[in-house]
């Protein structure tokens, strides 16, 4: 696990885009501040262009809407810029329509958070033909060719993932432990990275015969699907599971009510990601083993400074620490790294000292005991 520091380190640097908790409808629209606004890019320069950014939906996070969208408007409003921020909830077809509506109306810059790469790329090349200087928001689009590329060092979310349902199987005692994947879609490369790194972080236990890996499926980022592949798998073990990656918070939601009715909680730990206030509830009552979080200011302060930059003519390129690759079209996309932590019910506190959620959301029914007496308030 990531010490305390490193999330406090990461809350402090975040916390220089002082955005404000500003939110827009779910259905999108432009909007712009006073010319005379602090630009988040750094500079005092004039702001002409104007900037697009598609969420991809509502189902598999609540951090798209409740974080991402907020933040991302509230730094394009500081800095004057006009911006039209949109949801396709997770329609392929509403993202393509989305995604030309933007491009029609001459939008500076596009960021996008793809729900499969086909679709992504055919938006990202139609923009780039259409001169738009284009970023992708926490997901690579392989075969896009975006211009930048902003998120998290996913194989690093993956790897905390494996580290602790070790850690979590460790303390019952398990050393001989029957394990699960449910991975996220398959048409997410995050997912892929995600997978990459857990089964990195395991491999050493299930090569030695310690775990054996007894599912292995996907839960495409849906809930019900996800709950659906572990009462499957549930049912194969005849209850013989031990323990269970699960890729994300929200497929946690589900699977724990699977859990919860089958007296298991306490007794099956299982993984998440991104800290939804839900799943920290779940680390505080120790029904679920960790989560992930991936402090949502950083990807936001960064794609919008870049955005910012390139509409300013600043170079944006500078921004960019480092690089990865796209694998098919073989090159290399400039990127800009934020570092995922792990959040036990130790660290929960972190989560909200650094502004991501409150205690009001996450220290509701018996987890109010819990957060007194963690001192979280």
């Amino acid at each position: 696990m990531r010490k305390r520091s490193v999330l406090v380190a990461t809350a402090l640097a975040a916390s220089a885009l002082a955005l404000a908790a500003c939110s827009s409808s779910s259905s999108g629209g432009s909007s712009s501040a006073p010319a005379s606004s602090a630009a988040a890019g750094g500079s005092s320069a004039a702001a002409t262009g104007s900037v697009g950014v598609i969420l991809p939906d509502t189902k598999s996070s609540a951090r798209w809407e409740n974080n991402d969208r907020p933040l991302l408007k509230a730094a394009f409003d500081a800095a004057g810029i006009k911006n039209d921020i949109q949801n396709a909830e997770g329609d392929i077809p509403k993202f393509g329509t989305i995604c030309d509506g933007m491009i029609a109306n001459k939008v500076s810059v596009l960021i996008i958070t793809d729900l499969d790469s086909p679709s992504g790329a055919a938006c990202l090349k139609k923009a780039s033909d259409a001169g738009i200087k284009t970023v992708d928001y926490d997901r690579l689009t392989l075969g896009g060719g975006a211009s930048y590329y902003v998120s998290f060092d996913n194989v690093a979310v993956g790897k905390l993932q494996g580290e602790g349902l070790i850690k979590c199987l460790d303390a019952e005692g398990k050393t001989k432990a029957n394990i699960v994947f449910i991975n996220g879609a398959a048409t997410d490369n995050n997912a892929t990275l995600f997978k990459a790194g857990y089964a990195e972080a395991l491999k050493s236990k299930i090569d030695s015969g310690d775990y054996k890996l007894v599912g292995d499926v996907s839960g495409e980022w849906k809930p019900d699907v996800a709950q659906t592949k572990f009462e499957q798998l549930l049912t194969q073990q005849k209850g013989a599971i031990d323990g269970a990656i699960v890729a994300n918070d929200g497929m946690s939601d589900t699977i724990s009510q699977t859990i919860h009715k089958n007296g298991l909680d306490g007794k099956l730990p299982i993984t998440g990601q991104d800290a939804t206030d839900t799943g920290l509830n779940r680390v505080l009552l120790g029904t679920q083993c960790m989560t992930v979080f991936k402090d949502v200011k950083l990807e936001a302060e960064a794609a919008s400074k870049i955005a910012i930059a390139l509409i300013k003519g600043q170079d944006a390129a500078a921004l960019a620490t480092s690089t990865v690759d796209d694998t098919q079209l073989h090159t290399k996309v400039p990127f800009v790294p934020a570092t995922p932590v792990a959040i036990t019910k130790d660290n929960v506190k972190d989560v909200v000292t650094a502004g991501y959620t409150t205690a009001a959301k996450i220290c509701t029914g018996d987890a109010a005991a819990v957060c007194t007496q963690l001192g979280i308030s």
